[in-house]
């Protein structure tokens, strides 16, 4: 059967009525990071739901992951090495033109699924009341100073996607969390709304953002860990050598897909906070008036932007290390 291409503006629903589930394709994008993708992959084959693919994209020429993955003798795991680097975005969308699946999962190469992902994911898909559904899950946040379970919450009822993603209420990471690594959809959703190419950051959100006005799409959660995410374990980031401006014109360029309140909470929860551990603090009245000015600011994004420029992140981790050390003592006298 050949690949199906509907405009944005279609209604979805329709497009997806009455197709059975089948393959399972595991879109993996990696570069320069053998041993890291070898554990990625490795958890991708040893889900509890056997049928599956494991497509690997090597973004550009890298025979040392090609050596490493030569040696996983598994006849679900194709690779696709590109003849030059394209980026994150290109990579998955090439990993998506040769899934073969109806059901396609990203996994960042540096992550890990937990056994039970896609088993649990897919039952959540096939049960959804939405006949475009995208499903999601808890994850394990995995850092020197221990485990969190992220993120602490899911939308709520009727609550706009980019408000979820932008507003928080805590000087905490993990409130909120859509992240590549979870996303789980149809192979068409895909084909439709692809990543945006060039974008070296905000990739997964940016997708979000796109895909949550079109009619029929509803994002699903099941409500336990089922990924582990890795952090602070000093691997070259792409966060650590973007400029906040660049976030800034992102911001702007997806201003028609954010309400006003979502605006004011990215300015205030993750503009702010960049510019900080930049140290460009010349960039405190601007954002601040960026937020105030374009967007609609609650009394709390000021206080969260204030927070986050005046509290140092290191303080917010000891911070975070005592309420859960806190909390778990409490669960153990309870019990």
């Amino acid at each position: 059967m050949s690949t199906q291409y509907y405009k944005a503006n279609d209604t979805l629903s329709e497009k997806f009525r009455e197709m059975p589930p089948q393959l399972v394709s595991a879109v993996i994008p990696t570069r320069n990071r053998p041993e890291l993708v070898l554990r990625a992959v490795r958890s991708a084959l040893s889900q509890t739901h056997e049928n599956l693919e494991v497509v690997v994209v090597i973004d550009g020429p890298d025979s040392a992951t090609r050596a490493r993955l030569e040696g996983i003798g598994d006849s679900r795991l194709r690779v696709l090495e590109l003849d030059k680097s394209v980026g994150g975005s290109s990579a998955r969308n090439r990993g998506v033109e040769h899934a073969t699946g109806e059901w396609v999962a990203f996994l960042d190469d540096d992550d890990e699924w937990l056994p039970e992902k896609i088993e649990k994911q897919l039952d959540v898909a096939l049960s959804s009341s939405s006949l475009v559904p995208i499903v999601s899950c808890y994850f394990i946040g995995r850092t020197p100073r221990g485990d969190y379970v992220w993120p602490r919450r899911v939308p709520r009822l009727h609550e706009p996607l980019c408000e979820y993603l932008f507003m928080r209420r805590s000087i905490f990471f993990g409130e909120t969390q859509l992240q590549t690594s979870l996303t789980f959809a149809r192979r068409q959703l895909f084909q439709e709304v692809p990543f945006t190419e060039g974008l070296r950051r905000h990739q997964d959100t940016d997708w979000y953002l796109r895909v949550a006005g079109l009619e029929g799409v509803k994002v699903e959660f099941v409500h336990e860990p089922l990924a582990i995410w890795y952090l602070g374990d000093h691997r070259p980031r792409i966060t650590a050598h973007n400029n906040w401006r660049d976030s800034l014109d992102w911001l702007r360029s997806r201003q028609d897909l954010i309400t006003p309140r979502a605006y004011a909470g990215f300015v205030a929860t993750q503009l702010g906070p960049e510019a900080a551990q930049q140290g460009d603090w010349r960039a405190f009245f601007p954002l601040l008036r960026e937020a105030v000015a374009v967007g609609k600011c609650h009394p709390f994004d000021i206080l969260l932007y204030l927070g986050l420029w005046f509290t140092p992140v290191a303080l917010r981790r000891n911070l975070r290390a005592m309420v859960r050390w806190f909390s778990r003592d409490r669960i153990e006298n309870a019990a």
